[in-house]
């Protein structure tokens, strides 16, 4: 939650943005659930933000706020809001510790300069001086030197205290992109941040070099959570996103794309290796009887199935995540537990083992 929303959900207006969120929910006909409401306090606080204006264009169109729809929005919005208050806090603190240590350093400098006129004096004084004179100058040296040295060491700690703080700083800011980037329940990428990557895929990779993108939908999931509930849903979901995250490994990308649906990224490779690679994730999938971690009842097996598209020469990350998506209804009217492979002209099914 950004700070605008923040502090007015701690302010005398706290009462009247909630009721304006939930009227909001109420009109539009989305469950007052706390993921809805947090998205909806947005709305209700700032209608021009992107958040806001996304939501509009949805019901302009006559999409219904489903929760996957939901936790989409979440995923691409809120994530961000929260990545940038997060990067600014954590700007602001590198920013204030760099300053430190550019004071240091003057002090340092200013510390050094004194010494070095201490002793250019000291030089041009000892040219005609009595004994007590000297003894006094050496004393005056000896005690500029001491305090030199004493700056010294508090000017060491202090620099390696910055120098920690400085690398806690960064270490935060990097957990805080990563947590940002990754869906919670399946510890995979999420939407956000598996869109920037094809993005980035389709700039920036050698048009001589293949780009394969997969999309994936567990069969008949909405059976699982209304048989057994979402907790026992989310087991199925975890379980076979650790399928997918094996097959994931860098230089390649899965991601949790919303609900029960994945995608996972293959640069250079083509879409016969990628279809030969899903084919045994489903049969590993299908092979395995889950069962209930409640109550130990067989829940029975599960399918995927999927679809795949090779990048053509030219073509954008949304024309070819359209590719797939069609790959993939394809999969399902021709009955599920299936990879279709897509091509600019036609497509081609492996068949169910």
């Amino acid at each position: 939650m950004n700070n605008d929303i923040e502090i007015s959900v701690r302010s005398p207006n706290a009462y009247a943005l909630a009721q304006e969120a939930l009227r909001l929910m109420q009109e539009h006909g989305v469950w007052p659930t706390p993921l809805n409401y947090e998205l909806w306090l947005y709305v209700a606080g700032d209608p021009e933000c992107p958040l806001a204006q996304e939501i509009q264009r949805l019901i302009k169109a006559g999409e219904q706020i489903t929760e996957d729809i939901s936790e989409s929005l979440a995923a691409k919005f809120i994530s961000r809001l929260k990545l940038n208050d997060e990067v600014r806090d954590a700007g602001l603190k590198l920013t204030r510790e760099l300053a430190s240590i550019t004071e240091i350093i003057a002090d340092a400098r200013q510390t050094q300069k004194h010494y070095s006129e201490t002793l250019e004096g000291a030089q041009k004084s000892m040219s005609a001086v009595d004994a007590d004179a000297l003894r006094g100058l050496v004393k005056n040296l000896a005690e500029a030197t001491v305090q030199v040295l004493n700056h010294h060491v508090e000017l060491e700690g202090r620099l390696t205290e910055s120098s920690r703080e400085v690398n806690r700083l960064r270490k935060h800011l990097d957990q805080v992109r990563m947590e940002a980037m990754t869906d919670a329940l399946t510890n995979l990428a999420n939407r956000k941040s598996f869109d920037e990557a094809l993005d980035n895929h389709c700039e920036t990779l050698d048009a001589s070099k293949p780009l394969t993108l997969a999309v994936i939908d567990i069969d008949h999931f909405k059976r699982f959570n209304d048989t057994w509930g979402h907790q026992t849903g989310d087991q199925v979901l975890r379980y076979v996103a650790s399928v997918l995250a094996r097959i994931g490994r860098q230089p390649r990308m899965a991601a949790r794309y919303g609900g029960e649906e994945f995608g996972l990224l293959f640069p250079g490779e083509t879409a016969g290796t990628v279809e030969r690679i899903l084919n045994e994730a489903r049969q590993e999938i299908a092979s395995r009887v889950l069962k209930r971690r409640s109550t130990n009842e067989d829940l029975g097996t599960v399918t995927i199935s999927a679809g795949i598209a090779e990048r053509d020469f030219g073509e954008d990350a949304f024309d070819l995540l359209d590719r797939a998506d069609k790959a993939l209804y394809q999969s399902k009217n021709n009955g599920r537990n299936r990879v279709t492979v897509a091509s600019l002209t036609s497509m081609r099914g492996s068949s169910a083992a």
